[in-house]
């Protein structure tokens, strides 16, 4: 039999959130659907291969009291606050279905009135502003997909505090990044996050209830689950390591940016050979970004041996659209003066 849950978050601690988040991950049964509803206070949150100096005015944002942390999920830098509600479906491997996870959001949305619809890379929109993106973290046996939904964010702190790419800076300029993002409250005024909650919980239910049973969610809040686990993975993300990370010194950094997002390399030299790579992404694939790093090390340091053993990676992965993200990388690659 089957198992709604809701948990709300009692906290807007972002790294007690993400704990929650993560304990969820490893806990969810086969049988469990799981719906986590949270918010944080003036944070910014960068995705498991960011550097936060390039994606974050990290010192800014610090001494305004706000809080940078870092999840397990690949994508982009967000800014959260009590404007913006996050959520979170967690379930089996098995049991995971982006297409009807996106239609809970959107459904909700479009039960205010609010016309919703979404883009080749699966963020949601309205009027052509995004209002939600995704990302997502997977196990071997369970998944999460989470993302953020902007009820009525403060917009001027969010482009205040996340700072573009050069390369975003050059290829969009600054204000047509600003003009992507819409709150929800300028298509509903008075909109609050209480009532969005409402909105989501009510279509989650339908979409995970038995056909012909009545059965209401199991309604939890965080502080209901196992506090001891969820301290321990508090300390993980609250660590300075976890969130900054040492920036080591590279004998060589590149980056460029794909439809599917953008990336970087740093690379340590020795004697013409890789010795050590960092890879910085915004991709939703963290798994693929994270297998990166590895395979160039102790390649040469040309870049038809680096297409090669990038492009030979196995599984081969590909954006939402079916493109090729080995082939990107390789060709770019390829194209380098090295």
């Amino acid at each position: 039999m089957a198992e709604i849950l809701v948990i709300h978050a009692e906290s807007v601690a972002p790294w007690y959130n993400l704990a929650v988040e993560e304990y969820l991950l490893d806990s969810v049964t086969e049988y469990q659907f799981i719906l986590y509803l949270w918010q944080n206070r003036n944070t910014v949150v960068i995705g498991k291969h960011q550097n936060p100096w390039k994606e974050c005015r990290t010192r800014l944002l610090e001494a305004e009291g706000g809080c940078l942390s870092r999840r397990i999920s690949g994508g982009g830098a967000v800014y959260h606050d009590l404007g913006n509600l996050n959520f979170t479906f967690v379930m089996s491997r098995n049991a995971y279905n982006l297409e009807k996870q996106l239609d809970i959001i959107l459904k909700a949305v479009r039960n205010l009135g609010i016309p919703s619809g979404k883009n080749s890379r699966n963020d949601l929109t309205v009027n052509g502003g995004k209002f939600s993106g995704n990302a997502f973290c997977f196990r071997r046996k369970s998944v999460y997909h989470h993302g953020t939904i902007l009820v009525s964010c403060d917009l001027e702190k969010m482009a205040k505090y996340l700072e573009p790419s050069p390369e975003n800076i050059r290829s969009k300029g600054i204000e047509s990044v600003r003009s992507q993002v819409a709150n929800l409250s300028e298509y509903y005024p008075g909109l609050t996050v209480n009532r969005m909650k409402q909105e989501l919980i009510r279509e989650f239910t339908k979409a995970y209830t038995e056909a012909g049973s009545d059965a209401a969610p199991l309604m939890r809040s965080s502080g209901s689950l196992d506090q001891a686990v969820i301290r321990q993975l508090e300390c993980k993300y609250a660590s300075w390591e976890w969130r900054y990370g040492e920036a080591p010194k590279f004998d060589l950094e590149i980056s460029t940016h794909f439809s599917w997002g953008e990336i970087g390399i740093g690379l340590k030299l020795e004697k013409g050979i890789i010795r050590e790579a960092t890879v910085y992404a915004d991709a939703i694939d963290a798994a693929f970004i994270g297998t990166l790093a590895e395979a160039l090390k102790g390649t040469a340091f040309q870049g038809p041996k680096m297409a090669e053993c990038i492009r030979h990676l196995n599984p081969d992965h590909t954006d939402q659209t079916g493109r090729s993200m080995q082939d990107d990388i390789a060709n770019w690659l390829l194209m380098k003066d090295f």
